[in-house]
């Protein structure tokens, strides 16, 4: 079998990658080029494009593919390609990011043959964006009272769009937000600003739209995403002083309001098994998960293992 050269993503890879993920939409914030971009500066990811199929490789830790995107009978001939890619590299397939989509989708082609696990510290919250545009309702009372006291302790607050004109002032914001969190003495919030950074630095080269909000003048809070696919918007980036009471709240809805408001749903990603985080997630009352897990092989069968079929 000839070897594949995968490659790190790079800015000009984003159309070609993107039109893989216009194949096969998906709800899940990995299938984004600017996610992958901004994350394969951290992550050991490569790509490359297999029977017709765009694929991610991760080996950092043993190795492990995305679930392909593409067509459907491309995206089974690259299965079966890393089936056998795998093999001579003395293992079994495995695969990471497996939406339950997906794994219904390879358990048609190969029934019983594979499992998954789902871990739920990689769920995807995704909400109705009309919900989160008026917080109607009892079991949102609690977040308006949130906006309602900023709005009392800040009359000369205001909204605007990311451009040009304000990205500086974010940056800079991004890294006293930095200082004052302790991120230099922490490898994943550290990696986490980079990530933030590159977003705000590269905003327009990865097609992303942000928001920006002030309190006398000044950024006490952004936030950054981009289209996920036809009718969700994923939210990537959301930063604000903890020190300004209701800053979270008050971008998160008037990011909603003026940017997300042609979509359905908006993704707000995982909370990374962070019990303070899963808390403030499920207090805005999610729609859905996008549950992702980690597809092997099964174990063989007795008869499997002595070469008959069952």
């Amino acid at each position: 079998m000839k070897d594949i050269e995968f490659k790190r993503p790079e800015l000009e890879d984003r159309e070609l990658i993107s039109s893989y993920f216009e194949k096969a939409p998906s709800r899940s914030c990995e299938r984004t080029f600017a996610n992958v971009y901004l994350w394969s500066r951290r992550y050991h990811v490569r790509y490359a494009v297999i029977e017709g199929a765009l694929v991610f490789m991760d080996d950092e830790d043993g190795l492990m593919f995305a679930y392909p995107a593409g067509e459907p009978e491309a995206v089974k001939r690259a299965l079966e390609f890393l089936k056998s890619y795998s093999e001579e590299r003395g293992c079994s397939l495995k695969l990471y990011n497996v939406t339950e989509e997906n794994f219904a989708q390879m358990d048609s082609w190969y029934p019983g043959k594979y499992q998954i696990e789902y871990d739920r510290d990689e769920a995807d919250y995704v909400y109705e964006t009309e919900k989160l545009a008026t917080l109607a309702g009892k079991k949102l009372h609690g977040k308006r009272n949130h906006i309602n006291k900023f709005k009392s302790l800040h009359e000369n607050w205001s909204y605007e769009s990311l451009d040009d004109d304000n990205v500086e002032e974010c940056f800079q914001m991004a890294l006293k937000w930095r200082t004052d969190n302790g991120c230099e003495d922490d490898a994943e919030k550290n990696a986490e600003m980079c990530v933030t950074l590159n977003s705000l630095r590269l905003y327009k080269e990865l097609g992303m739209v942000g928001g920006v909000l002030r309190v006398d003048g000044k950024v006490v809070a952004f936030t950054v995403g981009e289209q996920n696919c036809r009718d969700t918007f994923v939210v990537h980036i959301e930063k604000a002083f903890a020190d300004v009471d209701g800053a979270y709240p008050m971008i998160n809805q008037q990011f909603v309001q003026h940017e997300c408001m042609e979509y359905a749903y908006v993704n707000r990603e995982d909370d990374a098994g962070s019990e303070g985080l899963r808390k403030a997630k499920l207090s805005y009352r999610p729609a859905f998960l996008v549950q992702k897990g980690f597809v092997t092989r099964k174990s063989k069968t007795p008869l499997e293992a002595t070469g008959h079929q069952v």
